[in-house]
């Protein structure tokens, strides 16, 4: 599982300013559509989707960084162009901590700690469920953590005042051993869950396709191409681990390409049989 970060024609030029900024990243491959990037070898995907959708900060990177100046260093390349969500500064929680949404509309949670606090993983995908979707967190996680093998509900803190008292204020768990973050807002939001962040899952069967497609439509909606999204409004991609070997051939690449655009889930036996058509 990895993150889709939608772009409106500038996938690369993100791919490589993310690459700079952090210090730790390179680039795995690039094409008109894709750009795929590793940070501190985490992937990311960088799609040229066009002007259609947007980020929002429903989805945020946390970036756990133990260099107070290095934290300093990118909030400055992050806060160019951007905007501020949450001003560098010393909270409860942190010593030095910040959220900045960047000039390409992603967002960035900047914290000082030490990545062996958060299973030695240096960014951490962060849900936040607000506006239509606003006290849905945890439900959503125990959702999630049934769903996934090797999952577990880490922490839940709760928020014990106010119109949101009971609901989510942090929360952290494993998805196939991938560290992952959320909460519900504290504050009403004009934002929510849109295709401009996706989760990418990769299935080597049709039966793993069929189980995480299954559970996130059921109460979600079917989109396109492996597009889902589920019943808390996050957007998910199903995708067949082979899919990338069909499309690096370019004797079968137009012919794959063609099978999938009709397909919604996708199909193992659909795109084989049009790689050998």
């Amino acid at each position: 599982m990895y993150p889709c970060l939608w772009f409106d024609n500038n996938a690369s030029g993100a791919a490589h300013f993310y690459c700079e900024v952090f210090g730790d990243g390179k680039i795995v491959s690039s094409n008109p559509v894709v750009t795929l990037f590793h940070l501190d070898d985490q992937q990311f995907m960088a799609l040229n989707g066009g002007p259609q959708f947007q980020p929002t900060p429903a989805i945020s990177f946390y970036a756990v960084i133990k260099d107070k100046e290095e934290i300093r260093t990118i909030w400055e390349k992050l806060g160019e162009g951007g905007r501020i969500l949450m001003p560098l500064d010393t909270y409860p929680w942190s010593q030095l901590y910040g959220w900045v949404q960047d000039r390409f509309g992603v967002s960035w949670q900047i914290t000082f700690d030490n990545i062996d606090n958060v299973r030695n993983q240096k960014y951490i995908t962060t849900f936040m469920f607000c506006g239509e979707h606003q006290g849905k967190a945890e439900a959503a996680i125990n959702f999630y953590v049934s769903l996934f093998s090797n999952a577990s509900l880490d922490t839940l803190v709760r928020y014990t005042e106010g119109a949101v008292e009971g609901q989510v204020v942090f929360s952290r768990f494993t998805l196939d051993g991938i560290t992952c973050a959320a909460m519900d807002s504290g504050v009403p939001q004009p934002f929510t869950f849109t295709e401009g962040i996706s989760n990418v899952i990769e299935c080597d069967t049709q039966e793993e396709i069929d189980h995480y497609w299954n559970a996130f439509t059921k109460n979600g909606k079917e989109g396109m191409c492996g597009w889902c999204q589920d019943e808390f409004g996050v957007w998910w991609q199903i995708v067949p681990s082979m899919l990338a070997t069909l499309m690096s051939d370019p004797a079968k690449a137009g012919k794959v390409t063609e099978a999938f655009m009709k397909m919604k889930k996708f199909d193992i036996t659909g795109l084989k049989a049009a790689a050998e058509g």
